[in-house]
């Protein structure tokens, strides 16, 4: 077992290249810089109302930046850009980007903030046209929301080339806030920063679900914890071995990693941002799988290389960790990631095995390809051990989300409807949503009828609702009344459909976890 203890604070720069420097006063002209302007675009689509920041641009250009909006002919749409160029002396480029209606607020059928969601949608389609122009440093407007913005700007510009030579990688954008003369710098100043620190823990993630198997083994992936949480003092790190794990008896853990020659870890991560160490905390877990190939259940070939970003719910965990520490939430977490690969051989769990899980339960081992359960089952009941306020976790578990609800949300089962509600309004506010899916003893049934064991790993073939049936299996490990499971299967990967995701792994919903956790009492 090794135990790190933290050192000093950092704040870690994720998105490789991309800095921020909050603060700049516009209180003259910008010599030579390129600068990204919001306009608001009535229902109509003839109107447009600039924000405070592009009023002043204009005012600094004597009225120029309006007189070329009017004259460009076509109407300014909602996530459509003008870029005009050498508008003076002192602006080399300013991009201008449609934000959509100004009236836009919550809507609650769509359960989403709408206001927040068009500002980071144009501001992320802005910066990447920066971007496609090779520009080194843009100045971002706030557009009302700095958060939003700030969160847009990170995210968008976000890429995992680090393996790929000097040429073949994204030149690097250094991104500045704008700073109006009579504004609130403290507010601006703080609501940019914080979306910069929830974008630096999604990037975490993502990076970690990008990374090749084999550079990111189980072993990898606890020394990356280290490297990166370290710096926090209210952070601690233990990383427990094969002999820990064994002395727990957690038998179904142990089950998936044996078809492996990489050794497994249970890696715990605790941050103690309330103070008092012995005061109630949440437990996060998250599903560590660094490569599924299947088991001796392999999966067809087609595809599987996503198969390296199957750890996703230890990288949103790891992730929010990240966030939280860089907030310095007042709040306790204790986090649990099992880690290990699945991997077909002679020493690999075979279809009929039954193994006895920590609790005491035993498992009939149908499908190694439905191995997350297993590793999670003995996660929950140590997590839970500790008795937390909450338990939530976060696994890449069925494909049978997908197809439920495909990359729209997170599917979600709770015993709570305190923690859904709170879970919900995050969702709305930070744009990567969730939704509630059915934990009714109709699932439990399903996954409860085994032949040799106290229970099965997978439901008869052809039963359908893959998804709640996993759910079902999980819940037979927890007894916690504040139980949170979130399948993440669906939203693993962006295929571009989110403006502000380029293609890749997502690592959702890690802000959506990082703004839950903010609004817990």
């Amino acid at each position: 077992m090794l135990s790190f203890r933290s050192g000093a604070r950092n704040l870690l720069q994720i998105s490789k290249g991309l800095t921020c420097s909050c603060g700049l006063h516009l209180s003259g002209p910008l010599k030579g810089k390129h600068v990204i302007v919001g306009a608001y675009i009535s229902k109509k689509g003839d109107v447009l109302t600039q924000t405070k920041a592009s009023q002043f641009i204009d005012s600094q250009t004597k009225g120029r930046l309006t007189n070329l909006l009017h004259c460009h002919g076509k109407k300014l749409k909602k996530n459509k850009i003008r870029q005009f160029y050498d508008v003076s002396e002192d602006y080399s480029c300013i991009t201008v980007v449609g934000l959509g209606a100004e009236t836009a607020k919550y809507n609650s059928y769509e359960l989403l903030d709408e206001r927040k969601e068009n500002i980071r949608t144009a501001i992320a389609t802005a910066v990447k046209a920066v971007q496609d122009l090779g520009q080194s440093k843009v100045y971002v407007d706030t557009c009302g929301d700095p958060q939003a913005s700030a969160e847009a700007a990170y995210l968008s510009s976000f890429s995992y080339d680090e393996l790929k030579t000097k040429d073949n990688r994204k030149e690097p954008l250094d991104v500045e806030c704008l700073v109006l003369p009579d504004s609130n710098e403290k507010t601006i100043r703080s609501g940019w920063v914080r979306g910069q620190c929830l974008a630096n823990g999604q990037n975490m993630a993502r990076k970690l679900m990008e990374m090749p198997s084999n550079l990111l083994t189980p072993s990898k992936f606890s020394d990356i914890a280290h490297d990166t949480l370290g710096h926090f003092k209210d952070v601690d790190i233990l990383v427990r071995d094969e002999a820990w794990v064994k002395g727990k008896k957690m038998g179904a853990f142990l089950s998936v990693s044996k078809g492996s020659h990489e050794p497994l870890k249970f890696l715990e991560v605790n941050y103690t941002g309330a103070g008092d160490p012995s005061s109630t905390h949440v437990a996060l877990v998250g599903k560590g799988v660094t490569f599924d190939s299947g088991g001796i259940s392999i999966k067809p070939s087609e595809s599987m290389n996503l198969m390296r970003g199957d750890m996703g719910g230890a990288a949103c965990t790891l992730g929010t960790i990240l966030s939280v520490a860089e907030l310095r939430l007042p709040i306790n977490i204790r986090c649990y990631i099992p880690l290990c690969e699945n991997m077909p051989s002679g020493q690999a769990s075979k279809p009929g095995d039954v193994v006895t899980a920590m609790n005491g339960k035993t498992i009939q081992v149908d499908n190694t390809d439905a191995e997350g359960r297993l590793l999670l089952a003995d996660a929950l009941h140590y997590a839970e051990s500790f008795n937390p306020r909450l338990i939530l976790d976060m696994a890449t578990l069925t494909g049978a989300m997908t197809v439920a609800l495909g990359s729209g949300a997170s599917g979600t089962f709770t015993n709570s409807q305190e923690m859904w509600s709170i879970l919900e309004k995050a969702g709305g506010r930070s744009g990567d949503r969730v939704w509630r899916m059915p934990l009714w003893n109709h699932y439990t049934k399903m996954i409860s009828e085994s032949q040799l064991a106290d229970l099965n790993n997978i439901a008869a073939t052809g039963a359908g609702a893959g998804a709640c049936s996993a759910a079902a299996f999980l819940k037979e490990f927890v007894t916690n009344d504040h139980w949170v499971h979130i399948d993440i299967a669906g939203v693993m990967s962006s295929k571009g459909d989110v403006p502000y995701l380029p293609k890749g792994m997502s690592g959702r919903p890690t802000r959506t976890i990082v703004e839950f956790l903010s609004m817990l009492k």
